[in-house]
């Protein structure tokens, strides 16, 4: 059911001048959907209260509750059922003048009032600061609305389907835009990634690249279903504590991507996530202190992007090479002994250029730089470039480096996606460092200590000359010229 009211969502929302695209339809879904959200939220907090004998105080006020302004019901004529009621409903202009000039205005004001920026009051009113209705006819948004009132969040199974359908919602905006790289990474290679990092209840979780929070969502799927820290099996009400409020951190800087991964979050059941809408490389290194540091670094940094020379001033290694600066921030903000695993461009691995070669020599030096996995071309639909996963540990140097390349029979794409299946070997070969026809061992100290260059070809696997399809090719030159319109246009608007 809850499938098929998204596509009619999105219907809609096709319908309505103000949303021209993919991302248009998540953006103004994400925050009709936080406040049907938080209306069920409420309704919890206030049996929970009932059942406690106490009295509970809305977070909303009365007026701009979802059940006065959005959803007012009455009871259907000789019936217990409730309906829409239509006298006191608002629809056409008056539901956007309210939504617009009433509703927005007031929910901002939150980020001021709230106590704390880990509360969901700061969190309303910071969504609400970044966004605005982009819905334009009141008779669409009263549609949209009608239509998301017939989704809860009230069950684990109903918040569970719900995060689901709005990852998949995620994953096509990516494939729409070309940029899968920058809003989703593929769920398998996240899964993959966290059980060989194996982060523990009480470890402080960091993302400083959070796009839709993919890493910070599967690291709390987790985490929630290892055994208890204390006596008992499930988890105690102090772990479930301890992954609500103090485990789960985040920065973003795009606005788009900071509201949807904070809906990511709540959608699988982190109430108030600790993301911050910031830009993560305008943060000086030598400003990190112990107090900032983390435990475990998860993370897939934007590919290719640049960076201005006012930023590139925050750190020791100056580059353009927006991952780069990312690389340094992560091996800062990592405390003694903890753990990471980020995604990067493989050509990290052999480019002579300075700042690279500085930057590996930092990493090996300061780091146990204990597994690369080399991912195939097509893992990150539209971002046309080939990655590795860096997993490594602070605070001692790195000896040896145990290599697995992901050899699959086929070619990844769209319609043929990286699966857990694929990644299966690797996560039991990579907990004994074993050798395989796909897997090897590099000595640190064999090689060029004036490069760093860790492109270590497959000493166990034969040359294999592949002949690739037609249509495989017909693929990668139709992305390239997608890509070449994009370039295009964005220099056309920057001339106009």
């Amino acid at each position: 059911m809850f499938e098929q009211t998204f596509k009619n969502i999105d219907d809609i929302l096709h319908k309505d001048a103000g949303c021209g695209s993919e991302l248009d339809y998540v953006e103004q879904t994400s925050w009709i959907l936080f406040l049907k959200y938080l209306d069920d939220l409420e309704k919890d907090r206030a049996t929970a209260a009932e059942l406690t004998g106490k009295t509970y105080t809305p977070i909303i006020e009365r007026d701009y509750q979802w059940t006065v302004w959005a959803m007012p019901k009455k009871k259907k004529a000789g019936s217990e059922l409730v309906e829409l009621d239509h006298h006191n409903a608002l629809t056409g202009d008056d539901l956007t003048d309210f939504v617009n000039n009433n509703l927005f205005p007031y929910l901002k004001t939150f980020k001021q009032s709230a106590d704390s920026a880990d509360t969901i009051e700061y969190k309303i009113g910071e969504i609400f600061s970044e966004l605005k209705n982009r819905i334009q006819s009141g008779y669409n948004l009263r549609e949209v609305i009608n239509r998301i009132d017939e989704l809860r969040f009230r069950t684990h199974a109903e918040k569970h389907e719900m995060s689901h359908l709005y990852e998949d919602k995620i994953k096509n905006m990516g494939n729409a835009g070309r940029n899968g790289g920058e809003y989703y990474t593929p769920r398998p290679l996240i899964t993959t990634i966290v059980k060989v990092v194996a982060p523990k209840i009480g470890d402080k979780i960091y993302d400083g690249a959070v796009g839709s929070a993919g890493f910070l969502c599967e690291a709390f799927d987790y985490l929630k279903n290892r055994p208890s820290t204390g006596s008992g099996n499930g988890l105690s009400s102090k772990d479930w504590e301890t992954l609500q409020k103090r485990t789960f951190y985040g920065k973003e800087k795009k606005s788009l991507a900071y509201i949807i991964g904070i809906m990511n979050m709540i959608l699988h059941g982190v109430e108030a996530p600790n993301i911050i809408h910031t830009n993560t490389l305008a943060e000086n290194l030598a400003d990190i202190q112990e107090k900032d540091r983390y435990d475990v670094v998860l993370a897939n940094p934007p590919f290719g992007g640049k960076e201005r020379a006012e930023v590139q001033q925050n750190f020791p290694i100056k580059t353009g090479e927006t991952a780069s600066l990312f690389l340094q921030h992560f091996i800062k903000i990592l405390k003694a002994g903890g753990k990471a695993g980020v995604v990067i461009k493989n050509t990290f691995l052999s480019n002579t250029d300075n700042a690279t070669v500085a930057i590996r020599k930092t990493l090996l030096e300061n780091c146990n730089l204990h597994t690369v996995l080399d991912l195939p071309g097509g893992t990150f639909t539209g971002a046309g470039v080939k990655t590795v996963v860096l997993f490594f540990e602070k605070g001692k140097p790195t000896q040896k480096v145990w290599f697995y390349q992901l050899n699959l029979d086929r070619n990844l794409g769209k319609t043929n996606p990286l699966n857990e299946n694929d990644l299966a070997e690797f996560i039991e070969l990579q907990k004994t460092f074993a050798d395989s026809e796909n897997s090897w061992t590099v000595n640190v100290a064999s090689i060029d200590s004036a490069t760093y260059d860790l492109s270590v070809k497959n000493p166990n696997k034969k040359e294999v000359v592949r002949l690739r399809s037609p249509q495989a090719i017909l693929e990668e030159m139709k992305a390239l010229d997608e890509e070449a319109d994009e370039v295009l246009e964005s220099i056309a608007n920057l001339i106009v």
